[in-house]
């Protein structure tokens, strides 16, 4: 059983939870105001762990084949055997079952909001079959994050949410073009559609750096639009740096992709919703 459970946790790399959780609880302590209940807040943990690990298995079913041809991802349960597509094909059900669910416990705009969130995080897994706006299209699935998480403390979505839902969505974007340069010769080979196999490596680092500008520019705007303290806006010019030593170091070499991947992004969610707290209590 535990050997099973690891499996699955290898399955949706658990680990990559740390990118959507801080951003959800943002916005919701930004829609409260501070302390939005502890009903809420295992709700919204239930709620984020469920659509991840929906979006994440259905990819990995989706996906199976073609990851069996690439060296980076030939091993993942999904391809060497250890967890079968019948089994995956369950746990997704049994993930979109449940976050429907807490949508349904939450209130009548978050369970409304449930069916269509899902739709779009699957069709992340579909979308490089056509289009090269996959990355995009993973950036909006976390970018929704934010969105649910408001709409569960207010029962509606202003403005500043958003704005912070679109800077996650470029925030995101950003950091998986450069994340996907490992796989570029791989995507052509598949017929696979990528920014960095369409556009090739130096126009994909200018659209990742870009995106990551725009990032900065659409969370001043939540920041602002929010009506948030000192403490945030120090939480965006340190958001601010963070992006740029990423950038860095990916232009430098790309065997520190990982390392700008899972540390600077992994630290950057964190980091800026300890400035959030900090804005409430001060």
């Amino acid at each position: 059983m535990l050997k099973k459970i690891k499996d699955f946790s290898e399955l949706v790399v658990f680990s990559h939870s740390i990118f959507s959780m801080p951003f959800i609880f943002i916005a919701m302590v930004s829609a409260a105001g501070g302390w939005f209940g502890w009903k809420l807040l295992a709700f919204g943990v239930i709620a984020t762990m469920s659509a991840r690990n929906f979006a994440m298995a259905f990819n990995r079913y989706a996906d199976r084949k073609i990851d069996s041809t690439n060296a980076r991802t030939k091993n993942r349960p999904s391809v060497d055997g250890r967890i079968s597509p019948f089994a995956i094909l369950v746990f997704v059900a049994v993930n979109a079952v449940i976050f429907v669910f807490m949508g349904y416990l939450i209130n009548p705009l978050c369970f409304y909001l449930s069916f269509p969130i899902l739709c779009i995080l699957a069709l992340y897994s579909l979308m490089k079959r056509f289009s090269y706006l996959a990355h995009l299209v993973l950036g909006l699935s976390l970018g929704l994050a934010p969105i649910a998480g408001v709409a569960a403390v207010l029962g509606e979505v202003p403005l500043w949410a958003v704005y912070l839902c679109i800077g996650v969505l470029f925030w995101v974007a950003g950091f998986d073009l450069l994340y996907s340069l490992q796989d570029i010769e791989h995507d052509r080979s598949e017929k696979l559609y990528s920014i960095p196999s369409v556009f090739g490596v130096q126009k994909t680092l200018w659209i990742s750096r870009i995106f990551h500008i725009l990032t900065i520019i659409f969370w001043g705007l939540f920041i602002k639009e929010a009506n948030l303290g000192l403490f945030m806006w120090i939480g965006l010019v340190v958001s601010s740096v963070a992006l740029a030593y990423e950038q860095y170091l990916v232009s430098k070499n790309f065997l520190n992709i990982p390392r700008a991947f899972f540390n600077v992004n992994g630290y950057l969610g964190i980091v800026f919703f300890g400035f959030c707290i900090l804005d409430v209590i001060f």
